[in-house]
């Protein structure tokens, strides 16, 4: 009797370990930023789409784009939320990546604040100054064309620092100036900063920016219904922002710990997508232009070896899986 519950405690042991094994998963790499992906991880969607399909969920957070390319290298991750120019990045470097999403255009959300004590009243007065940001960024992308246009790209000091390492250089006063996004911008004109020009200013001078969402091209041809499933929840998760904004800013503010006050502050400063927009010839074509037109920056600043074509980015922005997804809000 006795060696016979040991030959069952052995198969139970087999059993579980085998299970474990076999389990099959999820990673979605994070930008600690409020948008759709945020919020459908507070609300839970994530775990409860994925979950019905049998996927269990692992979340990675980044500071920034250049972090999650790097998981995609190597394999860690198999979703990952960055800005569209460390997106091209990843596709001029061949990463095996595609651009399934974009979470939102950037406006007020990142911007180049001054130190109010230096009586900053243009571009042009910042030369000869210290200006931080994270390189391969969107705030680096537009910050440039920001210095160009005022004609002073080669008389300031660009320093190139992680959103936390800038924080803390802009409260030691070792800068004078940085272009950032929330919350560390929002730390800056708490702390005698004020904004000077924002990304949504450079819009309408045609550099156009945005958060956008690539996936594993290998994982997303094996599993395409995972890539869906995702859609799926970006788009309840706009939805419910839409019909519950309070709510989904608590929701934002606990997810983020933030106060609600710069949650409101942030996603103000932001434009999130639509499906009805992802699905639309129109709007991509606007984002395969202004990604095209950000090939040359990028090759300029060697982040690339050549100039990515259009025909290229073209097939990297990929919606067809956007276009098997109904908007059940419309129907």
């Amino acid at each position: 009797m006795r060696k016979l519950q040991v030959l069952l405690l052995l198969a139970l042991l087999i059993l579980l370990v085998s299970c474990k094994g076999n389990k099959q998963e999820v990673n979605l790499g994070l930008l600690k930023v409020p948008n759709d992906a945020m919020l459908a991880k507070q609300m839970g969607l994530f775990d409860e789409k994925f979950g019905d399909l049998g996927y269990e969920v692992n979340y990675f957070v980044f500071d920034s784009g250049v972090d999650a390319n790097k998981a995609i290298v190597s394999g860690d991750i198999d979703f990952a939320t960055m800005g569209n120019i460390n997106g091209l990045v990843a596709l001029g470097s061949n990463l095996d990546a595609e651009l399934v999403w974009i979470h939102e255009t950037l406006g007020e959300v990142e911007a180049l604040a001054v130190r109010d004590s230096i009586d900053i009243n243009s571009v042009e007065d910042l030369s000869g100054m210290k200006i931080a940001t994270t390189f391969v960024s969107t705030a680096h992308y537009i910050l440039l064309n920001v210095l160009k246009d005022a004609g002073i790209e080669d008389e300031v000091e660009l320093l190139n620092m992680k959103t936390s390492e800038l924080t803390a250089a802009w409260l030691r006063g070792d800068i004078d100036a940085a272009y950032t996004w929330q919350p560390a911008l929002g730390t800056i004109l708490d702390n005698g900063g004020s904004i000077l020009v924002s990304s949504e200013d450079m819009i309408e001078k045609g550099y156009m920016t945005a958060n956008i969402e690539l996936a594993r091209a290998s994982f997303a041809e094996k599993h395409p219904e995972l890539v869906t499933t995702y859609i799926e929840c970006m788009v309840e998760a706009f939805e419910y922002f839409n019909t519950n904004e309070s709510d989904a800013i608590n929701k934002l503010a606990t997810e983020l710990e933030l106060d609600v006050d710069e949650i409101t502050i942030e996603v103000s400063g932001s434009i999130w997508t639509s499906l009805e927009e992802m699905q639309g010839d129109e709007f991509i074509n606007r984002y395969i232009d202004t990604m095209y037109s950000q090939s040359s920056f990028l090759f300029d600043q060697d982040f690339v070896d050549r100039i990515i074509s259009r025909d290229e980015i073209g097939v990297f922005i990929n919606n067809s899986y956007a276009l098997e997804v109904t908007n059940e809000e419309n129907n």
